[in-house]
C-alpha cells in the first residue's frame, strides 16, 4: 500500500510536465474573434521559448494553414505590438485591430524577432473589411533547404567609406514535390536587431525536377552606411525556409572623413580671417627711404716735381717721419732727424 501510495504522487506531481511536453509547439489563443478596426483583442500565447521577444501583427491575405500569403507586406505593420514571454515561454497582450492592406481572410500573426524562427497564427475576423478568396495554391513542386545557409563575398574599399554592403546567400535546395518547379521566386529580407525585415523578391533561373536538388545563389544588399548585426531570411510560398545572422563591420571611411573635415574647415576659415584682417586693417606710413648716394671719385694726382730750393714753398716746415709736431725739435745743424744725450761718465780731472 505505501509503494502504491509513493506511485500515485509520483503520477500526480508528473501530469503537468506531461501536458507541458505534449504541447505541439507554440500557440496563440485570441479572446474574441472578430472585432472591429479601433478595437482590440487580448493575444494569448504558449508554448514558446522562455524569454523570447515576439511581434504581434493582423495580417490579410492568410489562414493558419498556408500562413501569411506575401509576408508582412500583408500585414499592418505600423499597428503591431511587442511582447517578451515569460519563464514559462506564455504571454498576454492586448493588440489593437487594424485593417490590414490586402483583403482578409485575416489572422494575428506572432512570430519571433531573433534566434530560432517560430510563429503562429489565430483567426480573426475584421468587421468592415473586404473579403476576397486567397490566390490558388500551386500544386506538386514544394521546395525545401537541404543544408546549411550561408553568406560569400566580402566588402570593398567603397564599402570602408559608406557603400552598400552586399553578399550572395548560397544554400542547397530541394524539390519534395511531385512536379517541377521552373525559375521559383524566392524572398528575402534583411532585418535589423528587433525591427522587422525588409523583403526582397530574388528569382532564380532553372527547374528542380521531383525529388532533384540545386545549389542556389542570391543576391543580397543593404542600404549605404549600414552596419551592425544583420538577420537574412528566407522564404519560398509564404514560408519560411531558413535565416542566417550577418554582422556589417562599421565604415571607418566616413569616420575618418568627418574628422579630416573636422581639422581641415577651422585651419581654412582661420587662415580666411587672417587674410581679411590683414586687408582691411589700416597701414603705418612708411619711413622716408634715404638715397645711397656714390662717393665722388677721387682726382688723380699726378707726382709733383721737386721744388726748387728758392721757391717759397720750399721754406714751410717739414717734419720728418716719425717726428710729431710740438715734440723735441733738433738742434740747428744736426744732420739726425733726432738727437739722443747719453750721460756721460764723468772721469777725474
Amino acid at each position: 500500500m505505501r509503494r502504491i501510495g509513493v506511485l500515485a504522487v509520483a503520477v500526480l506531481l508528473l501530469l503537468p510536465l506531461a501536458g507541458v511536453v505534449a504541447a505541439d509547439g507554440p500557440a496563440v489563443r485570441l479572446s474574441a474573434a472578430q472585432a472591429g478596426t479601433g478595437g482590440s483583442v487580448t493575444v494569448h500565447g504558449s508554448g514558446w521559448r522562455p524569454r523570447t521577444l515576439l511581434m504581434l501583427l493582423v495580417c490579410g491575405r492568410a489562414t493558419p494553414s498556408r500562413g501569411v500569403i506575401g509576408g508582412t507586406n500583408s500585414c499592418a505593420n505600423a499597428d503591431g505590438r511587442a511582447v517578451t514571454t515569460d519563464a514559462r515561454g506564455a504571454f498576454a497582450k492586448k493588440l489593437p485591430v487594424a485593417e490590414p492592406p490586402v483583403p482578409c481572410p485575416c489572422v494575428v500573426h506572432v512570430a519571433t524577432v531573433t534566434g530560432t524562427p517560430a510563429q503562429a497564427d489565430a483567426v480573426l475576423a475584421v468587421a468592415g473589411h473586404p473579403v476576397a478568396p486567397l490566390p490558388a495554391e500551386p500544386s506538386g513542386g514544394r521546395l525545401s533547404v537541404l543544408s546549411d545557409t550561408r553568406l560569400t563575398g566580402s566588402g570593398s574599399l567603397l564599402t570602408w567609406f559608406g557603400a552598400p554592403p552586399s553578399r550572395t546567400l548560397v544554400f542547397t535546395a530541394g524539390n519534395l514535390g511531385t512536379t517541377p518547379v521552373k525559375d521559383p521566386v524566392f524572398r528575402v529580407g534583411t532585418a535589423h536587431g528587433v525591427f522587422a525585415p525588409q523583403w526582397d523578391d530574388r528569382q532564380w533561373h532553372g527547374t528542380l525536377a521531383p525529388g532533384g536538388k540545386a545549389q542556389i545563389e542570391l543576391p543580397v544588399e543593404l542600404s549605404a552606411g549600414a552596419h551592425g548585426d544583420y538577420t537574412v531570411s528566407l522564404k519560398y510560398g509564404g514560408k519560411s525556409l531558413a535565416e542566417q545572422p550577418w554582422g556589417v563591420g562599421r565604415p571607418w571611411g566616413v569616420t575618418l572623413f568627418w574628422i579630416l573635415l573636422c581639422l581641415v574647415v577651422p585651419a581654412a576659415l582661420f587662415r580666411a580671417g587672417m587674410a581679411v584682417v590683414d586687408r582691411v586693417r589700416p597701414r603705418r606710413p612708411a619711413a622716408p627711404r634715404l638715397r645711397r648716394t656714390r662717393p665722388a671719385p677721387r682726382a688723380r694726382t699726378r707726382p709733383s716735381k721737386p721744388l726748387p730750393p728758392d721757391s717759397p714753398a720750399a721754406a714751410l716746415p717739414w717734419f720728418a717721419p716719425g717726428e710729431a709736431p710740438g715734440g723735441p725739435r733738433s738742434a740747428p745743424g744736426d744732420d739726425s732727424p733726432t738727437s739722443r744725450t747719453t750721460p756721460t761718465r764723468k772721469g777725474p780731472t
